[in-house]
Formats: C-alpha cells, sequence, structure tokens
C-alpha cells in the first residue's frame, strides 16, 4: 500500500505542476524559491537515502564509481537535450525531468524497500517539490512555443504515468533483487540527481530567486533531514 501512496503523491506534483504552469501563474521568484527548496532536499536525501545504506553493503570505490557513472549518463543526456530542443525550451524540460524522473523513482521504489516511514517521507517529499516547479515551468513554456494549454497539460499527464510506472517497477520487480544489485542502482541515481542539481536545480533557481536562494536551499535541507530524523 505505502508504494502506491507514494506514487500518487509523486504524479500529483507533476499534475499540480502543469495546472498550475498552464492554466494559473507562478511568479518567477516563487518559481525559484521551490526549485531551490527542493534541491536542498534532495541534497540530504540522496545522501542518507541512497548513497550512504549503498555504502555499508559495497565497497566505497565502487559505490563512488557508480556515482559518477549517474551523473555522467545524465549529464551526457542533459547535453543531448539541449541540443535537440534547446536549453529553455519547454520540451528540453519535458525531457531532462523524463530522464531524470526515471532513476529518481526507480530509486524510490528501491528506497521503500524495508525503509521506514520518515525516511520515504523525506525522499518523496524532495522529489515531490522537485517535480511541482519544474512541470509549471515546462507547461508554461511549452505554450511560450504554441502549444494548447490542453495539449502541453497532456504530454505532463502522461509523463506522471510514465514516472509512477517506474516507481511501481522499482519496488516490485527489485524486492528479491540481491543486495549490492540495489545498492548500485542507488548510486547511480544518486550520481544523476547531483548532475540535475548542479545543471539544472540550483543554476535555475539562482536565475529566477537569486536573493533567497540560499535560504531556501537550507530550509529544504533541515526539513529533510528533520524527517529523517524522526524516523530513526
Amino acid at each position: 500500500m505505502t508504494v502506491f501512496i507514494v506514487t500518487i503523491v509523486i504524479a500529483s506534483a507533476l499534475l499540480i505542476g502543469a495546472a498550475w504552469g498552464a492554466y494559473g501563474h507562478m511568479s518567477e521568484k516563487l518559481e525559484g524559491f521551490l526549485i531551490a527548496l527542493a534541491g536542498g532536499a534532495l541534497i540530504v536525501s540522496l545522501m542518507l537515502e541512497l548513497i550512504m545504506p549503498a555504502n555499508e553493503i559495497v565497497p566505497v570505490g565502487w559505490a563512488m564509481g557508480f556515482v559518477g557513472i549517474g551523473a555522467a549518463t545524465f549529464t551526457l543526456l542533459d547535453t543531448w537535450i539541449d541540443k535537440k530542443f534547446g536549453k529553455d525550451s519547454g520540451g528540453g524540460l519535458l525531457a531532462a525531468i523524463t530522464l531524470d524522473g526515471v532513476p529518481e523513482n526507480l530509486a524510490l521504489g528501491v528506497a521503500l524497500i524495508g525503509a521506514g516511514a520518515m525516511q520515504v517521507a523525506a525522499l518523496a517529499a524532495s522529489i515531490f517539490l522537485s517535480n511541482l516547479p519544474e512541470a509549471a515551468g515546462g507547461a508554461k513554456e511549452m505554450q511560450s512555443s504554441g502549444m494548447s494549454k490542453n495539449k502541453s497539460f497532456l504530454t505532463w499527464l502522461l509523463t506522471a504515468i510514465l514516472l509512477s510506472l517506474a516507481t511501481i517497477i522499482g519496488y516490485f520487480t527489485l524486492d528479491s533483487a540481491p543486495e549490492n544489485v540495489l545498492a548500485y542502482i542507488k548510486c547511480f541515481a544518486a550520481g544523476a540527481i547531483v548532475s540535475s542539481l548542479a545543471t539544472e536545480v540550483f543554476p535555475k533557481a539562482f536565475k529566477e530567486d537569486h536573493n533567497m536562494t540560499g535560504i531556501a536551499v537550507a530550509i529544504g535541507l533541515i526539513g529533510a533531514f528533520l524527517l529523517y530524523s524522526l524516523g530513526e
């Protein structure tokens, strides 16, 4: 039951964000603040929920190697997206959140296996906060490119379904996988998220709301760490 509840929460972030971007209004400062908040939360989650548990199972060299592979993979894909769609296009944002979101949500599904409620809540909340403003920004920029409101929302609906399936697949297909395999998947996902933070999340947050970016990151970090601590 937990995996389905968390999946609904994550998918709802994309749908709420897409609806907000397509039919509502989000100021640049608020969008930047939310993105920075999500980035701070993701820092805690990727360290405490992905890298550190994995390092307890596999050698540190192998763990860090897969973090590097994940970062390199996302960077290569992100570079291709920029060339194919344009760095600031709605299609580029959609491709980026999909390619970033699939390993994120696979990792979330893996993290749900045997995890405490608060630890899972911290990871889910950070991904929720990350997806919401990105979907809002993507839907808004799709309209600027000439796409209708309904079509842009439908596109993000399909993306939400895809990422939800990634979470469910991660949970059910990897439940019986060897611990070292799960550890490597977590490290790969962590690397992809680190690359995303460096190239997409923090630069965009600073561009939209640079005055409050540092504070927003700290708030997100503190909130995620407190959720994690409550589960210990």
